[in-house]
């Protein structure tokens, strides 16, 4: 799972960075809260003097995209539920410049860190606490200090910071023996100093905004990739609907005359280049006629589709259509989903719903969104 999201492990107290991170001071424990004013998911914004009355507050700063954040949430939520009773306030501050990220760190998501999918991602999973974004500024991370996602603050009723690390010592909760967050809050609520006050943290790295001449570099690449359209006959449409091998497979039938499949083309591109690290392909298929290979390749070059892609290798339309999936309409564009051994997990008739997609790509590779 590390591989494609740029996890480390961040010694909070030597400040031991990445090169590319900038080098942002953590607010060192016994250092004031630092004031804030950012919008929040619920449509208001949010400041400190909102949670003047907590005996104890929680800063988490975590994000959506990544899948160390992810594993968090419902551990975070029990924090926000069984310690609200106990006079405490949990805050989650989003730091990450959402273009600053690349497609292919969000491997393991169905969702971005702008601002709309936040509220999306809030609304998902039933968040119980504030969720903010400072990722147009990123003014509130800077005066935090924040190296990875999550990372979490705990701060006694004078605002003074008590604790500063991880939540627990495993993303896997069934591995954890160490919850730190919940005895630093334990600890805090009894007058006592946690011990440690300091803890390392592991990760996604917090995306700063320096970091959008790296996507667009990556963009450059992604767009010199050389794009190829090859004819395809009944036997390899069979075979393409059985499955072959052992990656998951999403194919799109479509064609240049084709509204909506031209619509939502960039979409299927754009899903193609988020999952294809892993054990998942996008297999695209043109319903044009042979020869309009040309055409076809032309429109494949502009949308950059450096996938697989096919064209119906005869002009026997109904005999391919019936290849593939004899339950088909022939109705454009066609989207099915395929596991391993060629069982449907999405089908769609018409346009996708690109975020329903995402989240069965997820769920097929293990990945289930919470």
């Amino acid at each position: 799972m590390k591989t494609l999201c740029l996890l480390f492990v961040a010694l909070t107290a030597s400040g031991a960075l990445f090169a590319e991170v900038p080098k942002i001071p953590t607010l060192a424990p016994g250092a004031a809260a630092p004031d804030f004013k950012l919008p929040g998911v619920d449509g208001r914004d949010w400041s400190l003097a909102d949670f003047a009355e907590a005996k104890a507050l929680v800063v988490v700063f975590t994000c959506n995209h990544c899948p160390t954040a992810q594993a968090y949430e419902e551990r975070l939520k029990k924090i926000a539920e069984e310690y609200k009773a106990k006079g405490v306030a949990v805050v989650a501050i989003s730091p990450n410049d959402p273009k600053s990220v690349r497609l292919d760190e969000l491997a393991y998501t169905d969702l971005g860190d702008s601002f709309a999918d936040m509220k999306v991602r809030a609304k998902v999973a039933a968040f119980n606490f504030p969720y903010l974004y400072d990722g147009d500024t990123e003014t509130v991370a800077r005066a935090y200090g924040p190296t990875v996602t999550p990372h979490a603050f705990v701060f006694d009723a004078g605002r003074k910071l008590r604790y500063v690390g991880r939540i627990d010592d495993s993303e896997r909760e069934a591995l954890v023996k160490k919850r730190d967050l919940r005895d630093a809050l334990d600890a805090v609520l009894a007058g006592r100093a946690p011990e440690p006050a300091q803890t390392p943290v592991i990760g996604c790295s917090v995306k700063w905004a320096g970091k959008q001449e790296q996507v667009a570099a990556f963009m450059e690449k992604l767009a010199k990739e050389p794009v190829s359209v090859d004819l395809v006959d009944a036997d390899g449409l069979a075979a393409l609907r059985k499955g072959e091998g052992s990656k998951l497979r999403l194919v799109n039938f479509w064609a240049t005359w084709c509204g909506p499949c031209v619509t939502e083309f960039p979409e299927l591109v754009e899903i193609s280049r988020m999952y294809r690290r892993r054990d998942f392909e996008f297999v695209s298929v043109a319903a044009n006629f042979p020869n309009e290979k040309n055409e076809v390749l032309k429109f494949l070059t502009k949308q950059q589709a450096s996938n697989r892609n096919l064209l119906f290798g005869s002009t026997e339309k109904y005999a391919l259509i019936a290849a593939f999936d004899k339950t088909w309409s022939g109705a454009l564009p066609y989207t099915v989903l395929l596991g391993a051994k060629g069982e449907v997990l999405y089908q769609a008739e018409g346009a996708i719903d690109a975020l329903e997609v995402k989240r069965a790509i997820l769920k097929a590779l293990g990945r289930e969104m919470r």
